[in-house]
């Protein structure tokens, strides 16, 4: 592995484990997001502290951390270094080092690094998210059907070695959300907009 090549790692890694969802909860004043409705630091927790602004604002920043990562990483080390950077920041977000490696579920991070190496699977990811999140007003089930359906896409659109990260990455996101398939299988997962 080449120097760049673990620069990207280390890149990615830090920009990936920054808990914005915690950060902008605490300068907000609201109480630790984490003794807060599923306790998780993502954005849909953030939502049930009741400030959609905040929940946003937390979205995008997740998003755009991976997508930083990516473009920075790719930029000085080409598309090797871009698809580790991408590995790396979904892994920081899922396991941040500042949080006792105690982090997100991954979605807007999955989706922000996915901007950064193929827009087009960025766009129809949130398409099917908006779509079984319409259909069923479940955050995770919407996530989940999403992150299962992209890496054949990325097959499809031959773009194999993409295709084999996101498959790791989609693995890595439903593995993050057992506890809600267990949830959704029993009728008890929360329904977006719930409060709690």
């Amino acid at each position: 592995m080449t120097g760049l090549n673990v620069l990207a790692i280390a890149l990615g890694y830090i920009l990936g484990s920054i808990p914005f969802g915690l950060i902008l909860t605490r300068l907000a004043g609201t109480a630790d997001l984490r003794t807060i409705g599923s306790g998780n630091i993502g954005a849909t927790n953030v939502l049930r502290t009741g400030n959609k602004g905040l929940a946003a604002a937390t979205l995008l920043l997740d998003m755009l951390k991976g997508t930083a990562a990516v473009i920075i990483a790719g930029a000085f080390g080409g598309p090797t270094a871009a698809m580790l950077a991408a590995v790396a920041a979904f892994l920081g977000h899922l396991f941040p080092v500042w949080l006792k490696f105690k982090g997100g579920k991954g979605v807007a991070t999955y989706i922000g690094v996915l901007l950064g190496l193929y827009w087009p699977a960025a766009l129809t990811f949130c398409a099917i998210w908006l779509a079984v999140a319409f259909a069923s007003r479940y955050s995770s089930l919407a996530a989940l059907v999403a992150s299962a359906l992209i890496p054949p896409l990325l097959l499809w659109a031959q773009h194999l070695e993409l295709a084999v990260v996101f498959a790791i990455l989609s693995a890595l996101l439903w593995i993050k959300h057992r506890a809600n398939i267990k949830r959704l299988m029993k009728g008890t997962e929360g329904r977006i907009g719930a409060k709690g």
